[in-house]
């Protein structure tokens, strides 16, 4: 950076432009920023400057020089109006944001915006950069921290009335519960913000995220026709405005058809014109699932769950939902190699399964205890004795319900009885 400054005119933005490297360029503008002239004219050109600057820092991934920035123009910021400063303050983080691997800069960030709109009393500047650093602080998994920051901020914009914030907040606090286990908080959040949505115009995207928030609950509550639903209406938000997003709405509704036993129909989804523009190894991944279920079977299951590890495991709403299917898949496969057999062993069971014998036994110790059967494992062989359904005995409630009547009968006596001492 230089120590001359060069004049705020269109001409140095071209010149900036039509420099030959981006570190040029970036030099020509921290030259322009420099200018100390404060003419209307002179503060656009600096704005434009500004959006350029963090271009072209963005590219170069220097997240480190764009704090630098926003700390630079500070001076420059009680210059022009608020909803500018505000505008440019969003702008950059948002820059920074889309720099890999800097989740903690931008936080740290964050925290020093909101000390510095405190400060200078920017109410409605600190209020969006504090949404934003307790969806960070989420990300990072510090939940205490970002629900404190929300608890406070939610109050307070409620008594604002700002209805677009609101949704954003409401939102957030939904997701956050929904991280901590803690469903009824969320469902209330999520009922909270789709209130305020209904007062106001609502941005497509910022719609296309309440119903993934929706359809995701409602997942969570087995309730997957509902969620397929609300998933099918986030994607096509999505998939209008070309957001990545959309992948994955399209994925979570496969995942409803497989958890709804029509792992049939997800070749058809795929196959679709919407389907199709999104293939890829999310899609692949699902398909893999649905192939397996539709054969019932663990082994081509388990292959899908090792292959798609990042599409699968490290999502955690599939995740999460898979976990419960697998489970299932395995309870049925194994009543159905029982069956034939009173005394058999593990290590049999296990080879016909495909699955390891400690795995194997380990889950059928699981189902005897939830009574899915009735008999015992024997370790000291390594087998399972199975025992026949016990019958029941008629007599016992044949001898309630007598039992039953005479106490109806003694009842009504005892009602005559009294009318008559009457």
């Amino acid at each position: 950076m230089s120590s001359s400054y060069l004049p705020a005119t269109t001409d140095s933005i071209v010149q900036a432009v039509e420099a030959k490297d981006p570190s040029e360029a970036i030099s020509i503008l921290y030259r322009v920023l420099d200018d100390p002239s404060s003419s209307s004219e002179a503060l656009r050109i600096k704005e434009q400057a500004i959006t350029n600057l963090g271009d072209l820092l963005r590219q170069e991934n220097r997240a480190e020089d764009l704090r630098g920035l926003l700390t630079q123009l500070r001076p420059f910021f009680s210059l022009i109006p608020k909803a500018k400063t505000a505008k440019i303050v969003r702008g950059i983080i948002d820059s920074v944001a889309k720099i890999p691997g800097t989740s903690d800069l931008q936080i740290s960030l964050c925290k020093e915006m909101v000390q510095w709109t405190r400060a200078e009393k920017r109410t409605f500047l600190r209020q969006r950069v504090e949404a934003r650093l307790a969806a960070l602080l989420m990300e990072s998994k510090e939940y205490s921290e970002a629900l404190t920051l929300l608890s406070g901020l939610v109050k307070e914009v409620r008594r604002l009335d700002d209805k677009l914030l609101l949704v954003d907040i409401d939102l957030l606090e939904s997701k956050l519960h929904f991280s901590l286990r803690n469903l009824p908080k969320a469902k209330a959040a999520l009922t909270a913000a789709r209130t305020a949505a209904n007062a106001i115009y609502v941005p497509p995207a910022q719609q296309g995220t309440i119903d993934l928030q929706s359809g995701i609950l409602h997942a969570e509550e087995k309730d997957y026709k509902t969620a397929y639903s609300y998933f099918f209406e986030a994607f096509e938000a999505f998939n209008a405005l070309d957001d990545p997003r959309a992948v994955f709405c399209l994925k979570y509704m496969l995942l409803c058809k497989i958890m709804v036993n029509q792992s049939d129909d997800v070749a058809g989804i795929i196959s679709s014109k919407a389907g199709l523009q999104y293939l890829g190894p999310e899609l692949d991944a699902m398909k893999a699932v649905a192939d397996a279920h539709s054969k019932r079977s663990l082994k081509l299951f388990e292959t899908a769950l090792r292959d798609f590890k990042a599409q699968l495991e490290e999502d955690p709403i599939v995740h999460r939902h898979l976990s419960s299917l697998y489970d299932t898949l395995l309870e049925q496969n194994l009543c159905r190699l029982i069956e034939p057999f009173s005394r058999v062993e593990i290590a049999h069971i296990a080879e016909l399964i495909e699955l390891p014998v400690e795995h194997v036994e380990k889950k059928l110790s699981q189902m005897i205890l939830d009574k899915k059967f009735a008999g015992t494992l024997d370790q000291g062989v390594g087998c399972l004795i199975i025992f026949d359904d016990p019958k029941p005995d008629a007599i016992y409630p044949a001898t309630l319900e007598t039992i039953h009547n005479m106490g109806k009968v003694v009842d009504s006596l005892y009602v005559r009885s009294a009318k008559i001492m009457a």
